[in-house]
């Protein structure tokens, strides 16, 4: 219908001039996007209500009853509507480099990719660039920033379909003043540590993550990384840690963080909790006793994991760290001397007193080999050690030395190491967040020319589906608390993590009853099913189970952002 508006008149030469009635535009809609009809699972962990969501550019400006009308509105009857789902550990550091639509995490929901696990992609050097270009492995890139803000600005101007935040990495700080060998740093250099730290939180960090099982990081001693958490929790950050012993020495690893989080006077999280190894599965109790003990005492200390008992690292994580001191190209030369050889073989058959020896954690044929550089050994991916040595003729400790030079890597592995009956116990601590520690990354192209572990395509899909549907371990409004809002808190990250007004729009539409991993040990590269919608920002990146190929994925900065000189 036209409205009729006022006739508009004027005398021009002695003549009147009547305007003609002007048709008023149609008001547009208030919204661009309205969800309808709902389970709304607002992050909070309180039950669920049904209801709309209603989104405006990248903010959530509605939840509830929604009235009025929207540029786009679609229906989520019988599903459920949730914000985004975190990933306290990714390292999508390189698989977003190489494709963008982050296939393996946005088909399970996940919105932000949090990286940092010790390592970090900045503050880098010409030295560090050099090598790091030089270790590439399948995925090739140049490394075109130098700081973590360059970096994470780098990736929002290339365009990817999920936010992406980060902690500083020790090691990477190491690195950066000390080079790869096992020294101290001199005050002078621990100045400059902390200079670099303090710079990376105003950046946008979201404090400092420390890799402690792995050379070079395992070099740090306590007083070092204290150091560097005072400089990082002036700045609002937190501190994070692959810690020194996740097996024989657990309980002295968790107090040490510990130690560091009173010390430093920031909170801490524990990446991916395990015991592993089995003389540790009993250490259970003792762990989360002395998490309770400190958080009773005033400190904020949290935990993540993956949902399997299986892990995956490299064959570092099979040798004495000594033998690391310098560097891969450093560790491989030693590799060739025959005495070296022969006390590395020895201590890979004992309990390491100063490092974590994850070969004796799962034994030779409780390890599979998922990574190689090497086209020519690329046909040993999904083999176990112990098949490799028997095809060879060699020990397995010989074996394992000889692929690191023939590879010139570390040599992507999967260890199995934990119990099933503690990875159920752990869904269920009410502090427990998520994290794949693992790439996001397609099932296709240069991602099939290696093996993978399944917690790359299924981590958060089996949490929803195996833990919470059928085993009902907790319910689906904690698990997604446990997803969201818990995690984005302990971040420090605002405006995230809730359906809330005022909210980035990072919404997630998923159906409860089919949600569900594929991915195996053997059939790695499968998605998960059961995602139906993700918005990140308020731009679909995934719509109807498929990627959109929208990339409107940001930098998401941590509390000392532009606050923290």
């Amino acid at each position: 219908m036209v409205e009729r508006l006022p006739l508009r008149a004027m005398l021009l030469g002695g003549m009147l001039l009547v305007a003609a009635p002007v048709a008023a535009r149609p008001a547009a809609p208030p919204y661009d996007l309205i969800i309808r009809g709902g389970t709304l699972y607002d992050g909070s962990g309180a039950p669920p209500v049904t209801g709309d969501v209603a989104i405006r550019g990248d903010r959530i400006v509605a939840v509830g009853r929604v009235e009025g009308s929207a540029k786009r509105e679609i229906s989520a009857r019988g599903m459920a509507v949730a914000p985004g789902f975190i990933n306290m550990l990714s390292w999508a550091t390189e698989s977003l480099i190489a494709d963008p639509r982050s296939q393996s995490d946005i088909r399970q929901g996940v919105t932000l990719e949090v990286m940092g696990e010790g390592w970090s992609m900045g503050p880098l050097n010409a030295t560090m660039k050099a090598q790091e270009t030089e270790r590439q492995g399948d995925i090739k890139y140049r490394i075109d920033w130098t700081s973590l803000g360059d970096y994470l600005a780098y990736l929002e101007r290339r365009g990817i379909a999920t936010n992406v935040a980060s902690f500083v990495g020790a090691a990477t700080v190491r690195v950066h003043e000390l080079g790869e060998d096992d020294v101290d740093p001199t005050p002078e250099q621990l100045d400059r540590m902390q200079l670099l730290v303090r710079q990376a939180m105003d950046e946008g960090a979201l404090g400092v993550g420390s890799s402690l099982i792995y050379a070079p990081g395992s070099y740090a001693e306590t007083d070092e990384l204290v150091a560097l958490m005072r400089e990082a929790g002036q700045c609002g950050g937190m501190y994070i840690s692959h810690m020194r012993s996740e097996g024989d020495r657990l309980e002295e690893a968790v107090d040490e963080l510990i130690d560091i989080a009173r010390r430093s006077g920031a909170p801490a999280e524990i990446y991916h909790l395990k015991m592993a190894g089995r003389g540790n599965w009993d250490k259970f109790d003792a762990v989360v006793k002395k998490i309770e003990a400190a958080r009773a005492d005033g400190l904020r200390i949290t935990t993540d994991m993956y949902t399997y008992t299986a892990g995956a690292t490299g064959l570092d994580a099979a040798m004495p760290t000594w033998v690391q001191s310098g560097g891969l190209e450093a560790w491989i030369e030693r590799l060739k001397d025959p005495a070296t050889r022969a006390q590395v073989a020895a201590e890979m058959q004992k309990p390491g007193s100063d490092w974590e020896n994850l070969y004796l954690g799962a034994g030779a044929d409780k390890m599979i080999l998922t990574g190689f550089k090497s086209e020519a050994l690329k046909p040993l991916t999904g083999k176990t050690l112990a098949e490799v040595a028997a095809m060879r003729g060699t020990s397995p400790e010989e074996t394992a030395m000889n692929l690191v030079i023939e590879d010139g890597s570390r040599v992507g592995t999967v260890y199995f190491l934990m119990s099933e009956d503690n990875v159920r116990k752990q869904v269920q601590l009410p502090w427990m967040s998520f994290g794949s520690d693992a790439a996001s990354q397609s099932a296709e192209g240069v991602f099939l020319k290696s093996g993978s572990h399944p917690r790359t395509y299924g981590n958060f899909a089996r949490l929803l589906g195996h833990y919470v549907r059928d085993e009902k371990l907790i319910s689906l409004e904690e698990a997604i608390h446990r997803l969201t809002s818990l995690p984005a808190t302990n971040l420090g990250i605002r405006e995230r993590g809730a359906l809330r007004p005022g909210y980035f729009a990072d919404v997630v539409i998923f159906d409860p009853a089919t949600v569900a991993d594929r991915a195996t040990f053997e059939k790695p590269h499968q998605y998960a099913v059961g995602m139906r919608d993700v918005y990140v920002n308020g731009v679909a990146v995934l719509t109807n189970g498929e990627p959109s190929g929208a990339t409107p994925g940001r930098a998401v900065r941590g509390p000392g952002w532009k606050a923290c000189h």
